[in-house]
């Protein structure tokens, strides 16, 4: 992914691009990715305002970073803008699935509003844990999972 001779591989920055870029790299107030990246950037550029022309091997040298990276951030940049080239990728998934998805905690909601089971008064955390799991509803869940359910959807239990 090292730079080549080809034309399509330069970074040509428009004066606003360079203008923008300089800021996040200055103002210090942007995540410390985005201020490399824009670094990696305005070191890249092959345009009028530019007032040297590095390699990706002196790139990496100055900023501390492998020459692939670089490689990696002119080729985002040559293919997808600006923008994609300084932020991170929005992971698609998150790394663990949620337990509670919408039907369970639809369900959840549903056991607590109805009557408490008799001699109680109201449903706790631990007899709604042990109810659903003894109605099969889920095969294990803890009592924390059912406490977070009820505080996302700001539900008073017993009222």
């Amino acid at each position: 992914m090292g730079r080549g001779k080809k034309d399509e591989n330069k970074i040509c920055l428009s004066a606003e691009q360079r203008h923008r870029l300089e800021d996040i790299s200055r103002n210090g107030h942007a995540p410390a990715k985005k201020i490399l990246h824009a670094q990696v950037l305005l070191m890249a550029d092959e345009g009028e305002w530019a007032t040297r022309h590095w390699t990706d091997e002196e790139i990496a040298a100055a900023l501390n970073l492998h020459r692939n990276t670089v490689g990696r951030i002119r080729y985002r940049f040559l293919a997808d803008g600006e923008q994609p080239a300084l932020n991170r990728r929005v992971r698609a998934t998150p790394p663990v699935a949620p337990v509670v998805d919408g039907h369970l905690e639809a369900q959840i909601i549903a056991l607590c509003c109805s009557e408490a089971p008799e001699g109680r008064t109201r449903w706790t955390l631990e007899l709604l844990t042990q109810q659903l799991k003894a109605r099969q509803i889920v095969a294990q869940i803890s009592r924390e999972t059912v406490r977070r359910t009820f505080k996302k959807t700001s539900y008073a239990l017993g009222k």
